[in-house]
């Protein structure tokens, strides 16, 4: 093939690439609007009651205002005019362009979500593993019975407990917050102090996927054992431990990577509940408020901005396929 034709060929892949993600990012968008404008409640109401003067001019006054009293399928078409503009719009409530909004919560919330899930990841395969290799051990046994215990075990009650023992009971830990307020720490000191707020958060949304993770990785290192492959690596007196890293680990990461790449969504979706709970001024919480207010923009755009990460997480888990396992090229796939 010709460089001019593989350029012709890349430069059709990515008009591809992009027509598609734009077109999943506008069908979420019109499900997220049909969604939200479902439940129940009027923004004008809670607008109105908030400011004590809920007499019906003042109502149909803010609904002009926000077009509210537009048509859904002509607010349908705004919102999608907007999504393609990235404009967010403006916020019933905080009278604040939504796009500021998020974007002073986004680094909170993805430096909690993306630490629980390395930390829940890495944890999880490594005790999984272990526990696979030694199938039927006392050792299997100890991890089969943590696992078990995390996963029943509901996010909200771990972290209230964690919250009860290290912070109330034993004081090693702050109970709330993301930092120490007007505490004038060094940017290391700050750091460790953010660290220290980090601690139970990352705990109890890191709990339930180290558990799954560890659950799907003994199942999956007790299946690949069994391959041909590995009996035929041992027949050539491979050593032990070249066999694990060099066959089985790589074979039985595929099926977790897979379920992490698929639960990335719900990760995030799970921080609601942990900054409610550890008050972490996180999208998480904005959603928890925004709820309350009925505040359709910050919503509509909160779960913009998460349907986008969670669509990039799952194209950062296709390269990581190819990685682990090279003939998942496009062609062999």
């Amino acid at each position: 093939m010709t460089c001019a034709g593989s350029a012709a060929r890349i430069g059709l892949l990515v008009i591809t690439w992009v027509v598609r993600l734009v077109s999943v990012i506008l069908v979420i968008a019109t499900f997220n609007f049909v969604l939200v404008r479902a439940a129940p409640g009027d923004p004008a109401m809670v607008m109105a009651g908030q400011s004590g003067a809920a007499d019906p001019k003042i109502l149909d006054d803010l609904r002009k205002e926000y077009g509210l009293d537009k048509p859904y399928l002509i607010q349908l078409g705004t919102h999608l005019g907007r999504v393609l503009t990235f404009d967010l719009g403006y916020s019933y409530r905080q009278r604040r362009p939504v796009l500021d909004l998020i974007l002073e919560r986004l680094p909170a919330t993805l430096l909690l979500t993306l630490t629980a899930f390395c930390l829940a990841l890495l944890i999880g395969t490594t005790l999984g593993a272990l526990a696979g290799l030694a199938a039927g051990s006392i050792v299997d046994t100890i991890f089969t019975v943590l696992s078990l215990l995390l996963y029943a075990t509901p996010v909200f009650w771990l972290g209230l407990m964690l919250v009860l023992v290290f912070s109330v009971t034993l004081g090693w830990l702050p109970p709330f917050g993301y930092e120490t307020i007007n505490a004038k720490l060094s940017a290391t000191e700050r750091v460790f102090d953010i660290g220290k707020h980090m601690i139970m958060p990352v705990m109890s949304l890191a709990a339930i996927y180290l558990a799954i993770y560890a659950r799907l990785m003994r199942s999956s290192i007790i299946e690949v054992s069994h391959q041909d492959f590995i009996k035929t690596a041992r027949a050539k007196g491979l050593a032990g431990p070249r066999i694990v890293v060099g066959h089985m680990l790589r074979n039985a990461l595929v099926p977790v990577v897979t379920v992490a790449g698929m639960q990335a969504g719900a990760l995030v979706g799970g921080a609601v509940v942990i900054e409610t709970v550890f008050a972490w001024p996180g999208l998480g919480r904005l959603t928890f408020e925004a709820v309350l207010q009925r505040d359709y923009p910050v919503l509509l755009g909160i779960f913009l901005i998460l349907s986008i990460i969670v669509i990039a997480l799952n194209l950062v888990t296709d390269l990581i396929y190819r990685l682990i396992d090279p003939r998942m090229t496009t062609g062999a796939a």
